[in-house]
């Protein structure tokens, strides 16, 4: 393991130059103090766990110093806000302090979100407080934990500066991990100014070092697109099959390598609803958990045309046309795993459809339905959740298709099958309400509620001693809590 100053740079983004990002630095927090690490985000970095609890820790991560080998930049980029086309937008409160190498050779940007202004800052102060920090630390290594492609949290360093938002708050940063930062609106940005120089030069930064398997390929460029593809529609399979609405999809919140990252007014499902609207602020309902669907298809045609000096119209429409077939067979395979089911049969998507519209009807919490389901037989687990419905006649057809069905999957015990479903549907989920808890009193100065919440989140598949409390229905002010995109 390595203290702090044992570890390896290789600042490949910054080398890229100016056109790509502009040389800031942080601007330090006041008292920078630990609130929560990330033990497992930690050994991504071969450091030792230890470290996260010395004084220079919360000083490098608050913006008091710097490693010499640190570069920090703030990338520049544009997108698409809500439809609408934003020429210029890039890191308003963030800074890439540079980018690391494990002694496995995985290379990690460093990036300090709430450093401070930069010139992106438009009409930010470039904060972050304390509450959004901890979301973002929270969601980042709970969706890693369920097997959703995220972005990584390293910790989160509250202070005492003041910092406005609704209301007076409390400055803080959050230090987030992922193999690369760029988003389709870098690609954007270069090709709505017109630089075809630099848009080639980022193209091949990406494809040489994210994509490098695509130069074997006769179209690199088309095959390194049809990749993007590929994993943003598993990524979105995987965030309909547990229920995650991210919130505010616009392009540039969209990473070029298919992983969830820029957390803002984000939500688990509690009561299954088709139409649930995350963000306070979406008042079209453009990022409801039904539409996610069609915006990544949306957000992926915007990166298409981005990418029209390089591929031909024809191939990238072509590649396009793999979304929806990818996404609906990813889907469809992660929800039969959900309802323990190891086979495919034609009509499995009607099953699922069947079972959601009655949930959508009933209020039923969609994560607790799913881990009950595979407590015990089909027959005895269709029998004690039939109270949750309000249509009891439809249910119980429901339920003589779903036995049937699990009966011509295969004979399995008991134990089985609980061990089988028991892997994929998990117990413990970041709601809402349990983030809003530990923010409330971590805003008083105590951490031991966001410590809590991120171990049992860790764990959300293992039924966890002492843990009840975390595994329940919200209470009913739980699941009206308004978020916005402040958040």
């Amino acid at each position: 393991m390595k203290a702090l100053d044992e570890l390896t740079f290789d600042n490949r983004f910054a080398r890229l130059g100016d056109a790509f990002s502009t040389h800031v630095l942080p601007e330090p927090l006041d008292a920078p103090r630990l609130v929560v690490a990330s033990n497992a985000a930690m050994a991504l970095l071969d450091l030792d766990p230890a470290v996260a609890e010395t004084p220079v820790f919360a000083e490098l991560f608050g913006g008091h110093t710097l490693w010499a080998e640190a570069e920090p930049r703030a990338m520049v980029y544009s997108g698409h806000q809500f439809g609408g086309y934003t020429p210029q937008l890039g890191d308003g409160r963030g800074l890439l302090l540079g980018e690391v190498y494990n002694e496995a050779g995985e290379h990690w940007d460093l990036h300090l979100k709430g450093a401070g202004m930069t010139p992106y800052s438009r009409m930010g102060d470039g904060r972050a407080v304390l509450r959004s920090s901890i979301r973002e630390f929270l969601a980042s290594e709970a969706l890693h934990a369920l097997g959703i492609p995220s972005s990584r949290a390293l910790c989160v360093i509250g202070s005492d500066t003041p910092v406005w938002r609704e209301k007076q708050e409390r400055g803080a940063m959050v230090l987030r991990m992922a193999p690369s930062h760029i988003r389709f609106g870098h690609f954007e940005y270069f090709y709505y100014t017109k630089k075809p120089e630099q848009q080639a030069i980022l193209a091949e930064h990406v494809l040489n070092l994210h994509y490098p398997e695509c130069r074997e390929q006769p179209e690199p460029y088309l095959a390194m697109f049809r990749e993007i593809v590929e994993r943003n529609a598993e990524l979105i399979a995987k965030w309909q099959a547990y229920g995650f609405c991210h919130g505010v999809m616009n392009t540039d919140n969209m990473s070029i390598l298919g992983i969830t990252f820029d957390f803002g007014p984000f939500a688990f499902l509690d009561d299954f609803d088709a139409h649930f609207i995350c963000n306070h602020s979406d008042h079209e309902g453009r990022y409801s958990f039904s539409n996610q669907v069609p915006i990544g298809q949306w957000n992926l045609s915007a990166l298409a045309q981005a990418l029209t000096p390089f591929i031909s119209v024809d191939t990238l429409k072509e590649a396009l046309g793999l979304y929806l077939p990818l996404y609906q067979a990813n889907y469809l395979d992660l929800m039969r795993r959900r309802m323990g089911l190891t086979s495919a049969e034609d009509d499995d998507q009607k099953l699922v459809e069947r079972l959601l519209q009655l949930m959508q009807n009933s209020g039923v919490d969609y994560t607790l339905f799913f881990r009950r389901l595979g407590d015990e037989s089909a027959a005895l687990a269709v029998a004690r959740l039939r109270d949750d419905f309000v249509d009891l006649a439809g249910f119980d057809a429901w339920a003589e298709l779903y036995k049937a069905r699990v009966a011509r999957d295969g004979e399995y015990s008991e134990e089985q099958r609980r061990k089988r479903m028991h892997a994929v549907n998990p117990l413990y989920i970041l709601r809402n309400y349990l983030a809003q808890n530990a923010i409330t009193a971590a805003e008083s100065g105590d951490y031991s509620e966001v410590r809590r919440l991120h171990e049992v989140l860790s764990k959300p598949f293992e039924e966890q001693a002492g843990m009840e409390q975390y595994a329940q229905r919200p209470p009913d002010w739980g699941k009206h809590l308004e978020i916005s995109c402040s958040s």
